[in-house]
């Protein structure tokens, strides 16, 4: 439903999240916002029949929608590239495209992950992780609250194996280790986190599997193994020890990169030393034990194209 340069985006609350305050419940969905942007939201935008305060208790299966300006939607790869993995009554895997952010957003309404899969299949799906829209590759969705609830829960205890595959700037070693806590925020990025002894412990392992050169330069594809779920995990880790993404605007050459990308004022010479246009992550690997089932299940996704063409020297 939208009223004339309004759009109403709709949120129900998983199982996972009952009790918790409204306030913090919104901060997670809308990651960008300060705490003091999500309470202005809730006094001056939430629709529900009956006031909703910040520290209302939500409780699973409450719906209620927040009023939101209408602008152009940024573009995204179209639906058509997200390709399906698996489904079943309580999974769908799909393998996600770089350039598509999977909730909706300020910026992002209809052209997520999640709205896409509604259209196509009919029904909702809830996302049991993050993905960084920049980042291709496996996606897991449950079919319903429960299935949600027990996968976010296996998400949350560190039961779930996950493998991605990285560019990197230069030629590490061949396996290294990275322990270092992570905390929230830095001087000139709100949202990106950066080292830091005060942070959480992070933990994430890396096995070298190709050395390249392009244009007389190192390169190396990198599968990682992050053993801990910190937000950036992988691409910070990499920037601490040297080794920083292709591509990665927030933790590359230049923390201003990001700045000036969000503004649209990225001039072609970051671009140049960015090498791609996108950050060279994709998540490869999933394993864990099936919510309803309990077997045992592992999925994968090839590396995407565009990373494929850069090792090899296409484009």
């Amino acid at each position: 439903m939208e009223e004339e340069g309004i759009a109403l985006l709709t949120f129900t609350v998983e199982r996972n999240y009952a009790g918790w305050r409204l306030d913090e419940y919104l901060k997670q969905k809308i990651r960008r916002a300060t705490m003091e942007r999500v309470r202005e939201i809730i006094v001056n935008d939430v629709v529900f029949e009956r006031e909703l305060t910040a520290a209302t208790a939500v409780w699973p299966g409450l719906t209620f929608q927040v009023r939101r300006r209408v602008r152009a939607e940024p573009s995204v790869p179209p639906a058509e590239l997200i390709e399906e993995v698996f489904i079943d009554d309580a999974l769908l895997l799909v393998n996600k495209p770089a350039g598509l952010p999977i909730h909706p957003t300020a910026r992002y309404h209809h052209n997520t992950l999640v709205e896409m899969l509604k259209v196509r299949y009919g029904f909702p799906a809830f996302p049991a992780h993050r993905l960084d829209r920049e980042t291709s590759g496996l996606v897991v969705l449950a079919r319903t609250l429960e299935a949600s609830q027990r996968l976010m829960k296996r998400f949350a205890n560190g039961e779930v194996k996950k493998q991605y595959l990285a560019i990197v700037e230069g030629w590490p070693q061949d396996e290294f280790t990275v322990d270092a806590p992570i905390a929230e925020g830095t001087e000139l990025i709100r949202i990106a986190v950066r080292i830091d002894a005060s942070g959480k412990a992070a933990r994430t392992r890396f096995v070298v599997e190709k050395r390249f050169e392009r244009g007389g330069e190192k390169f190396a594809v990198l599968r990682c193994f992050p053993e801990t779920g910190r937000q950036h995990q992988i691409r910070v880790h990499l920037k601490h020890v040297g080794f920083p993404l292709v591509g990665d605007k927030m933790y590359g050459p230049d923390p201003m990169f990001f700045d000036r990308f969000s503004k649209h004022q990225l001039e072609p010479e970051a671009m140049l030393k960015l090498r791609l246009p996108r950050q060279a992550l994709h998540a490869a690997v999933l394993e864990f034990t099936h919510p309803m089932t309990g077997v045992p299940v592992r999925f994968d996704a090839p590396l995407s194209a565009d990373l494929r063409d850069f090792i090899e020297g296409r484009g």
